[in-house]
């Protein structure tokens, strides 16, 4: 029989869906007021890889990730994407987003997405809120699975995330120190 333990602490980020209203560096101050400093931004990405967003977003999207330095647990992700779903409707225009935010993190793992929307391949957390497994790690790397979206399996995301994966690690032994 197995023995229970605390689950080890994951490295939160956020990914950030935009159209031209918003400013993204203001928008980062915000989330870092909520969750911690922001130590890992990627450069800003076209978002044109689904027309998902286009009705209520608008057609010219961008996207951009960032990485925050406090460690979190796991079982905080719930709780993290209802109070991004809320900073979402605060930038709302006339009841449509301007804004999606997509948190989640990576562990020596996997890299974990949170949703509010179910499919086959999302578990269920709690309060409405699912989990979805972007990439696995093997070793060192990175790997799509056969839900991954489009846009994660660009070179340019898996970078991010490569570089994310090498920093969690550098925080984690920093802890064990």
């Amino acid at each position: 029989m197995g023995r229970q333990r605390h689950f080890n602490k994951v490295n939160l980020f956020t990914g950030i869906i935009f159209n031209e209203r918003i400013d993204p560096a203001g928008l980062i101050l915000e989330l870092e007021s909520q969750f911690s400093r922001a130590d890992h931004v990627s450069e800003i990405f076209d978002f044109n890889f689904t027309d998902y967003y286009n009705s209520e977003m608008g057609e010219s999207l961008s996207r951009r990730f960032i990485s925050f330095s406090d460690l979190i647990s796991p079982e905080e992700l719930p709780g993290i994407k209802i109070l991004t779903n809320e900073i979402e409707i605060k930038y709302a225009v006339s009841g449509k987003r301007t804004v999606n935010l997509d948190p989640g993190y990576i562990s020596d793992a996997n890299v974990i997405i949170a949703t509010t929307k179910n499919y086959y391949q999302r578990v269920p957390l709690t309060d409405g809120i699912y989990a979805q497994m972007e990439y696995v790690i093997k070793g060192k790397s990175l790997h799509a699975l056969e839900w991954t979206y489009p846009d994660f399996r660009t070179d340019k995301y898996m970078n991010f995330f490569q570089d994310m994966l090498g920093l969690y690690k550098k925080k984690v032994a920093a802890c064990r120190v």
